[in-house]
């Protein structure tokens, strides 16, 4: 079998094609990760980051995901490849974000903050549970009372994702999408999920074979290599320091570490 080049799970693809596409694909599949229907989504459905310059995808610590409005609540859509250890905490940052950014400079009408949901599908199991969909927000610890529903976060695990054997389930057919790895993986996923299916694989090989693609991949390839190394000097420098005979301090100090 013919292993893809590009995963769905690719930040870069990921984008452009759910840009590229936001009125059909990404509508589509943001209406699925909130267990809406489709036609529920209202005119002001918007994507507010679509940009992605190719100076930006050359910096380190790009992050590309994408950032909508949806029935006047704010959407932040993020995939994920590496578990580092920290995406809980990673992720609860994405959120403070959106959330505090939604407040006009000057303000302090809190009660006009929007609801901000922050949506994570991860290529790794995150949870000691079997469900591949987790969903977190902010409870009282014995009465199980809401504090606000302005908080929202859901966490769909890929590797804990079901065989798919029916369109009957829209959610775990695009979950499944981002999980394909493989030619016979796209070719099943258009067998069995009708129309919109074959219309995310289409524009799937459309994206995934541009030359818009190609480059911004060489830009963010470029990007990794330069903090891979700057990382790897640091540690160097670190090492030597504590060789010396430095403490913690005194190293932070030297390196201006705060």
């Amino acid at each position: 079998m013919a292993e893809l080049k590009y995963r769905l799970t690719n930040d870069t693809l990921f984008k452009l094609l759910f840009v590229k596409y936001r009125d059909t694909l990404l509508k589509r599949l943001v209406a699925a990760l909130l267990g809406i229907r489709v036609e529920e989504i209202g005119p002001d459905f918007d994507v507010t980051n679509s940009a992605m310059p190719p100076d930006a995808m050359g910096e380190k610590f790009c992050h590309l995901d994408i950032n909508m409005t949806v029935n006047g609540q704010r959407v932040d859509l993020e995939v994920q490849v590496e578990d580092e250890g920290d995406y809980p905490e990673r992720s609860l940052y994405y959120w403070s974000r959106e959330y505090s950014s939604a407040l006009p400079v000057g303000s302090n009408d809190y009660s006009m903050l929007p609801r901000t949901i922050v949506v994570s599908i991860l290529a790794f199991s995150l949870f000691r549970c079997a469900e591949y969909h987790s969903e977190f927000a902010l409870l009282e610890v014995r009465r199980h009372e809401r504090l606000t529903d302005r908080l929202a976060m859901h966490y769909f695990e890929l590797p804990k994702l079901p065989v798919i054997a029916d369109a009957g389930d829209e959610l775990k057919l695009w979950l499944a999408f981002f999980n394909a790895k493989t030619e016979e993986d796209l070719k099943n996923l258009m067998a069995i999920g009708g129309d919109i299916m074959v219309q995310a694989v289409e524009a799937y090989r459309s994206v995934s074979a541009s030359d818009e693609l190609r480059e911004l991949e060489r830009l963010r390839d470029r990007a990794r290599r330069n903090e891979a190394s700057a990382l790897a000097k640091a540690r160097r420098e670190v090492l030597a320091l504590i060789e010396q005979g430095y403490s913690p301090d005194e190293v932070k100090a030297k390196l201006g570490i705060s």
